[in-house]
């Protein structure tokens, strides 16, 4: 199933295997579309689906609070680079990034939630990233890969600005299909993971 535009932003998921076991809920994939491109592993059996329910849950719950006003409106180049190199590369202790330091700057990022991909869902085992940013009444996304480069594949740099009552309808639609979807599939019971 898709909600949303994927030549702007939509989120699709495919539900494989439905589990009783809510840490787990479903086997199968959940993507994020940016700017006509699939950020994500897109197989049957990509991911265990409760990381990316409840990471849609806590984003709806969390609205209007990514934000990052110091850095909101940074180069979406110049985000992304400083990004992977703050969380992926080693770097010097008390490094800066835009302008402050690695730790405070990854207090940021962590404290604003604003990267999507940050909570290892297997999911985004392809080396995708996603950063919202809430700015006022709208929604800017980032998105990228390190698939092909630890910093930053250029040629997949996404970015789109769409209005927050788009973006969260768009989550709160998704979310409350896949519930439907889950609650209607038989589930499988399992004690421990294979």
């Amino acid at each position: 199933m898709i909600f949303g535009d994927p030549s702007c932003f939509a989120l699709e998921s495919e539900i494989t295997h439905a589990y009783e076991r809510l840490s787990l809920r479903a086997l199968g994939y959940f993507v994020i579309h940016v700017g006509g491109r699939c950020y994500g592993v897109r197989t049957w059996d990509a991911t265990m689906l409760a990381t990316a329910f409840d990471g849609v849950a806590k984003r709806i719950a969390m609205r209007g609070s990514h934000t990052a006003p110091s850095i909101s409106t940074e180069d979406s180049e110049t985000l992304a680079t400083a990004f992977s190199r703050a969380i992926y590369i080693e770097h010097e202790k008390d490094e800066l990034f835009l302008g402050m330091r690695d730790t405070d700057f990854i207090t940021l990022l962590h404290s604003a939630n604003l990267d999507w991909t940050a909570d290892g869902d297997e999911g985004f085992d392809d080396g995708s990233c996603v950063l919202q940013f809430d700015v006022g009444d709208e929604v800017r996304l980032i998105a990228f890969s390190r698939a092909t480069n630890p910093i930053l594949d250029s040629d997949s740099l996404r970015e789109v600005w769409l209005p927050a009552e788009n973006f969260y309808a768009i989550l709160q639609k998704w979310h409350d299909r896949f519930l439907e979807e889950w609650t209607s599939f038989p589930k499988e019971f399992t004690s421990y993971l294979h």
